[in-house]
C-alpha cells in the first residue's frame, strides 16, 4: 500500500514537472504571437524627433498615456511648455473638419512653426492648413499629397547618355553629345563645333559633362560600356493575371566586367583636345567625384581601384592634362570605401579633410591639397571616428561621433564630439552611459541629447554646446507600465574572443516566463555582414528577431563578433577573403562564457537563425561550424559569394576572384553540413540572387543531405514574411525543444 502510494506520489510530482516546464506548447505560442501588442505603446515619455526653429526654439512630439501632446522649448528661458494650446486647437480643427477631435490624439503630421512662433502650418488627412496661434483660427492652404515611396531598383545601369545639353558658366555655349562625341553650339549664332573624333558606340562620350567655372575648358569623359549581368525569376501568382510573369533585373555580380572611364580635357577656344593619361587611374572600378577648383585651374576626382585596395584623389591640370596624386589610402586588406570614406574640401585654406584607417582606426587627417602631404592627423587613440556631422570652416572645427571611448562601457555606444582642424581642443559633447543621439540648433550652441541603452530607457536632455552640461530636462522615459507586462531588460553581455584578449558583446533576451530552475536551448539571430555591427544599442520593448522566439521557451542571443565593423581595423580584417569565418570563433566562446555564468543556458542545443548575409552565415553554421550549432533557419541567403551582388562581395572578399571564394561557399561545401536545416527563399528577391539559395538546396540534395525548402510565392528579400515567421518558430520547436508544435488552427484562430 505505502507503495503504490509513492508511485502514485512520484508520477505526480513528473506529471507536475511536466506540465510546469512545458516549453513550445500552446500558451508559449499564443504569448509569442501576443508579445509585440503586448509591449506596445506601454513606454511614454520618450520621443523620436526634434526639430529646431531657428536658434531659440525645439519643438517635438511626445508620447504620453493614451496619445500624445507637442512641447516647445526655449533655449533662452531655459524652460518647457505646450507648443500651442491643445484645447483652443482642438476646437478649432474640430469645427475644421466637421468631426470630433481628442487633444490626446491630434491628427496632425508635418508640422512648420515660423520664427515668430505666432503661425503653424501642418498636415490633416490629405489637406495642408494653416493655424494663426493668436487667433486660432485655421485657413486651409492647399491640397496635401503624401510623398511616394521610391522603389527604384538599386541595382539598375547608369545612363550616361541620358543627360540633357550643358550650358555654360558665361551663358555663351551649350554642350552635347552627339554620334557619341562631344559637339559645343553657340548659343547666339546657333553654329554647332565638333571638339571630339574619336567617340563610338564601343567607347563613347558620357553626356555628364563639366565646364570649367570660367567657361574656357570642358571636362567630358569616355566610357568602355561594361558587361551586361541579367537575373531572371518567375513572379508565379502575379495579382492583375493569372499566368505567371518572367522578371528580370540588371545585376552586376562578382569578376563582371565594368564600365571604364577616361577623362579628356578640352579647349573652348582653340577647339582642341587635351590628352589625359589613364595610368594612374587604369583598374577601375569606379572614378566619382569629378570637380572644377574655382579658379578653373584644375578638376579633381576620386579613383577607387578594383579590389579596393587602392583609392585616390586626382588632379588633373587645366593646362596640360598631367594627372598627380592628392591623396593615396592603401591597404593589404581592403579600403572600405563602402563605410568610411570622409573627405571635405576647404576651398578657403586649400585643405581636405580626409578619413582613413591607416593607423589601425578610423581617424581624421589633415591634408594641405595644394602638396598633397599631411599637415596633421586630427583624431587620434584606440577608437574609431563613426561619423562627421560637421565641418565648421569659420571656427576651424569639426562635429563628429566615435565610439569604444570608454574602456568601462560597451565600445559599440555612440558618442557626440568636437575637435579642432589641428587637432587640439578635443570636447566630448556626451558622456553619459548610452547610445546618444544627438540634434543641434542650426548655430550649434545647443543640443537635444537622448540617450538609451537596451536596458535602460530613453533620457532626453537640453544642453549648451559651450559647457556640455545639461540645461534643460526635457523628458525621462517611464517604463512601469510595460514592466507589469513581465518584461525584462535584454542583458548586456561580454567575454573574451579568440584572442584571449579582445571583448566581444552581445545581448541575451529571455522570455517573460523566465524560470531559472528551467533548462533553455539558446538561439542565435546572426548578421555578420561586415559593413556595420549589427547588436541593438538603443532601448526597445520589442526586437521583432527574438522577442517572440524567446516565449517559445528559449533564450535568444545577439552578438558581434570578429570581421564586422566599428572597432579597429584587425578587428574588421578577420572577414578579408574570409566571409565563412562570421566571427565564429567569437560567438562560441562568447555563449559558452554565457552558459558557465548562466547554467539554464543549455548550449547542448544550439539553434541559430538569419536573413541575407545573415542567412549565408546560418547556413555556415551547419556547414562550417556544426561542432556547435544543432538547427539553422537561412532566409534567402548568399550561399556563394560568386552568385551575389558585386560591390558588396568584391570589397570583402576581393578581386580577382580567387579560391577563397570556393573556400567560403555553402553550396561548394554542402556535403560537410550537419544538423537541421530549413531554407526559406522570396521568389522574387532581387537583393540576392535567389539561384542563389536554390544551387545550395541542390548540392544539398546531391550530397543525400535532408533540409527543408520553403518558397513564399511574391515575396522579395526577406526573412520570408509571417508564412517564414510561422515555419521558422515551429522548426526550432520541434528540434531544439523536440516538442510537436501545436496545428495553426490552434494558434492563429
Amino acid at each position: 500500500m505505502k507503495t503504490t502510494n509513492k508511485k502514485i506520489s512520484v508520477l505526480l510530482t513528473l506529471s507536475w514537472c511536466l506540465v510546469s516546464y512545458a516549453q513550445g506548447t500552446l500558451k508559449e505560442y499564443k504569448k509569442a504571437i501576443a508579445v509585440d501588442s503586448l509591449f506596445k505603446n506601454k513606454v511614454i515619455n520618450s520621443p523620436k524627433e526634434f526639430h529646431w526653429i531657428g536658434n531659440d526654439y525645439v519643438w517635438y512630439s511626445n508620447n504620453i498615456k493614451k496619445g500624445k501632446e507637442f512641447l516647445l522649448v526655449d533655449t533662452k528661458q531655459q524652460k518647457q511648455s505646450a507648443a500651442f494650446d491643445h484645447t483652443l486647437f482642438v476646437e478649432s480643427l474640430s469645427k475644421f473638419l466637421k468631426k470630433e477631435v481628442k487633444a490626446k490624439d491630434l491628427p496632425i503630421e508635418n508640422l512648420e512653426f515660423d520664427k515668430t512662433l505666432s503661425t503653424l502650418v501642418f498636415t490633416t488627412d490629405t489637406v495642408k492648413i494653416s493655424c494663426n496661434l493668436k487667433t486660432y483660427e485655421l485657413t486651409k492652404i492647399g491640397a496635401y499629397k503624401k510623398p511616394l515611396r521610391n522603389n527604384d531598383y538599386w541595382g539598375g545601369s547608369f545612363d550616361e547618355l541620358g543627360n540633357k545639353p550643358v550650358g555654360s558658366p558665361d551663358s555663351l555655349y551649350v554642350a552635347f553629345i552627339k554620334n557619341y562625341n562631344l559637339y559645343i553650339k553657340d548659343k547666339k549664332t546657333k553654329t554647332e563645333t565638333q571638339l571630339s573624333y574619336d567617340g563610338s558606340k564601343g567607347f563613347y562620350y558620357s553626356s555628364y559633362l563639366q565646364w570649367s567655372p570660367d567657361s574656357r575648358k570642358i571636362m567630358a569623359y569616355k566610357v568602355r560600356p561594361g558587361e551586361e549581368h541579367k537575373i531572371y525569376f518567375v513572379e508565379s501568382s502575379p495579382k492583375d493575371q493569372f499566368q505567371p510573369k518572367l522578371q528580370t533585373r540588371e545585376y552586376l555580380k562578382p569578376g563582371d566586367q565594368l564600365p571604364f572611364k577616361s577623362p579628356q580635357l578640352f579647349d573652348v577656344a582653340s577647339k582642341k583636345q587635351i590628352a589625359v593619361a589613364t595610368d594612374l587611374f587604369q583598374q577601375q572600378y569606379d572614378l566619382s567625384e569629378i570637380e572644377w577648383k574655382d579658379d578653373s585651374s584644375v578638376f579633381t576626382f576620386e579613383y577607387n581601384q578594383r579590389g579596393h585596395q587602392v583609392y585616390r584623389v586626382l588632379e588633373v591640370n587645366a593646362t596640360t592634362g598631367k594627372v598627380r596624386v592628392i591623396i593615396e589610402e592603401t591597404s593589404p586588406t581592403f579600403v572600405e570605401y563602402s563605410g568610411k570614406r570622409f573627405r571635405h574640401n576647404s576651398k578657403k585654406s586649400n585643405e581636405i579633410i580626409w578619413a582613413s584607417e591607416r593607423d589601425g582606426w578610423n581617424h581624421l587627417y589633415l591634408y594641405d591639397a595644394v602638396t598633397g602631404k599631411v599637415k596633421n592627423q586630427i583624431t587620434k587613440g584606440n577608437w574609431p571616428v563613426r561619423g562627421v556631422i560637421k565641418v565648421d570652416e569659420e571656427n576651424r572645427q569639426i562635429y563628429f561621433t566615435a565610439s569604444g571611448l570608454d574602456n568601462d562601457q560597451d565600445p559599440y555606444l555612440l558618442h557626440f564630439c568636437r575637435i579642432d582642424f589641428n587637432g587640439k581642443n578635443f570636447k566630448r559633447l556626451t558622456t553619459e552611459n548610452g547610445n546618444h543621439k544627438v540634434t543641434f540648433s542650426e548655430d550649434y550652441k545647443y543640443y537635444v541629447d537622448q540617450y538609451s541603452r537596451v536596458d535602460l530607457p530613453p533620457v532626453t536632455v537640453l544642453k549648451s554646446t559651450d559647457t556640455q552640461k545639461a540645461v534643460l530636462a526635457m523628458q525621462q522615459a517611464d517604463i512601469s507600465e510595460l514592466q507589469q507586462t513581465g518584461w525584462t531588460a535584454p542583458e548586456v553581455f561580454s567575454a573574451k574572443g579568440r584572442d584571449g584578449k579582445t571583448d566581444i558583446w552581445g545581448v541575451i533576451v529571455r522570455p517573460t516566463t523566465f524560470d531559472p530552475n528551467r533548462k533553455y536551448p539558446v538561439i542565435e539571430y546572426i548578421y555578420a555582414g561586415p559593413q556595420d555591427s549589427f547588436v541593438p544599442k538603443n532601448f526597445q520593448p520589442y526586437y521583432w528577431a527574438m522577442s517572440s522566439l524567446a516565449e517559445l521557451g528559449f533564450i535568444v542571443v545577439q552578438i558581434d563578433g570578429m570581421g564586422t565593423s566599428n572597432r579597429s581595423k584587425a578587428f574588421h580584417d578577420v572577414c578579408w577573403k574570409n566571409l565563412k569565418d562570421g566571427g565564429f570563433p567569437d560567438r562560441k566562446l562568447w555563449m559558452k562564457a554565457a552558459a558557465a555564468k548562466y547554467p539554464y543556458m543549455n548550449i547542448d542545443k544550439v539553434g541559430i537563425h538569419g536573413t541575407s548575409a545573415g542567412g549565408q552565415n546560418a547556413g555556415a553554421a551547419l556547414v562550417f561550424n556544426s561542432d556547435f550549432y544543432d538547427v539553422a533557419v537561412s532566409s534567402c541567403g548568399c550561399h556563394d559569394n560568386r552568385m551575389d551582388k558585386m560591390w558588396w562581395n568584391e570589397q570583402w572578399m576581393g578581386y580577382p576572384i580567387g579560391p577563397e571564394y570556393e573556400a567560403c561557399s555553402n553550396t561548394a561545401n554542402a556535403a560537410q553540413l550537419k544538423g537541421n536545416l530549413m531554407l526559406i527563399l522570396g521568389e522574387l528577391d532581387d537583393n540576392v540572387d535567389p539561384a542563389s539559395t536554390m544551387q545550395f538546396a541542390n548540392a544539398l540534395i546531391k550530397a543525400n543531405k535532408n533540409f527543408e525548402l520553403v518558397t513564399v510565392p511574391g515575396m522579395g528579400h526577406s526573412a520570408g514574411g509571417d508564412y517564414g515567421e510561422r515555419k521558422r518558430r515551429d522548426y526550432f520547436v520541434q528540434h531544439l525543444l523536440g516538442v510537436t508544435p501545436p496545428t495553426w488552427e490552434e494558434i492563429y484562430n
